[in-house]
């Protein structure tokens, strides 16, 4: 990406450089001539931009500034003063201000990476990659610099996936390991290797399951979104994900209850909406203490559908409710591994979602449960947008 980034800048600085040596010299020409156009409008200081700079400099997607040779903004892009490295005619990073005069001196073209803490609002710093080169022999100097914050953002991101992944698999796998090495030693115990088994028939479950969510979570990521969704009724998608949970549900004498899904239908793919479901059932019934209640209802509404799963468990805290949608975060890494979770699922959940053109919401509060919210579009809304459908939008109008 960096070096994309780079590329293109410097085809970028090109292409201004061009601009400038090509309108000095039919500046030149021109005035020598017998026909003379009206001189570029002077600052008051007495430097001038040279034609046609200015619209290039505009067309540019990053932050922009030109110098004249005493480090005064000539011209800024708009992007330039909103990320607040020009105020008024200066510009106000010392670090830029520095690899500007540099260039001047020497004449070569340098490139740099710099965070600066300028914003208002949003990160506490922004990442910038930068180029600075002379404008042809002029004195000027052109600064370019491209935001790459988001771009360091997705890359933490998938380190951090890479980091989870690797011990998501590594803990089961070196447990299978390890009792395999038990198991043989204890040979001679048969009860020792029915124990140890089971434990091995557990961590490879566990091991299962983690690719599973993968393969999963790649395939839905992969995915376009629904062009043509079928029509679905929910009360047996409620009653799927009810009754894939029901054993776990029992064992803890946790009351699974359903309302409200009789007679309403939704578009929709139905593997994957009973996956988002399920997915939200299962967690409820994990992290909810026994003999208590997990209930699913659907209601009606004029902009959609909403299915609810209410649960009397532990709650998330506040802090962390920004956050369980992403892969493999865990309020309490602990407990989800206690109780089985990958770690996957409401990111598996989120992406359903989005595919489907609707959303999932939470409400929580520790100690009290939590409330999971899928909102469908209305049928009629996705039958009217969704392609295939021309006659019936014609006929509706």
């Amino acid at each position: 990406m960096q070096g994309e980034l780079l590329t293109a800048v410097t085809g970028i600085v090109g292409l201004v450089t061009g601009v400038v040596i090509g309108v000095l010299a039919g500046h030149f020409f021109r005035t020598s001539g017998t026909q003379r156009r009206p001189p570029v409008p002077e600052r008051r200081d007495g430097t001038t931009l040279p034609a046609g700079i200015a619209e290039v400099l505009s067309a540019l997607p990053s932050s922009a500034v030109v110098l004249d040779s005493t480090d005064r903004v000539l011209r800024a892009s708009s992007a330039a003063r909103a990320f607040g490295i020009v105020r008024g005619e200066e510009l106000v990073i010392g670090e830029l201000l520095a690899l500007a005069r540099q260039v001047r001196r020497d004449g070569v073209i340098r490139e740099t990476d710099i965070e600066v803490a300028v914003r208002k609002f949003g990160p506490d710093a922004t990442s910038f990659a930068v180029r600075v080169a002379p404008l042809g022999g002029t004195g000027l100097v052109l600064v370019l610099a491209e935001d790459q914050t988001e771009h360091h953002r997705v890359e933490a991101v998938r380190r951090d996936f890479v980091a989870n992944i690797s011990h998501e698999l590594k803990t089961p796998v070196g447990a299978l390991a390890l009792l395999a090495e038990t198991v043989q030693d204890s040979s001679d115990d048969p009860e020792a290797v029915r124990r140890f088994t089971d434990r091995m028939q557990q961590e490879a479950s566990r091991l299962t399951a983690v690719i599973q969510d993968l393969i999963t979570l790649s395939r839905i990521q992969g995915a376009e979104p629904i062009s043509e969704p079928t029509r679905l009724d929910l009360g047996s998608v409620v009653d799927e994900a009810l009754d894939a949970v029901r054993m776990p549900a029992d064992a803890k004498g946790i009351e699974l209850v359903g309302s409200g899904a009789k007679g309403i239908t939704v578009l929709g793919d139905e593997t994957m909406l009973e996956t988002a479901l399920r997915n939200l059932v299962s967690n409820a019934v994990a992290y909810s203490p026994k003999n208590t209640r997990v209930a699913v209802s659907v209601a009606e509404s004029k902009s959609g559908v909403d299915i609810s799963v209410a649960d009397q468990g532990i709650g998330i805290p506040q802090q962390d409710l920004g956050r369980i949608f992403e892969r493999f975060y865990r309020v309490d890494a602990a407990r989800s591994r206690a109780t089985g979770g990958t770690g996957l699922g409401l990111a598996i959940v989120k992406h359903i979602m989005t595919h489907h053109r609707g959303e999932v919401t939470v409400w929580s509060k520790e100690g009290s449960g939590s409330t999971f919210t899928l909102r469908l579009p209305r049928p009629e809304n996705r039958e009217a947008k969704a392609p295939g459908n021309t006659d019936r939008q014609e006929a509706a109008q």
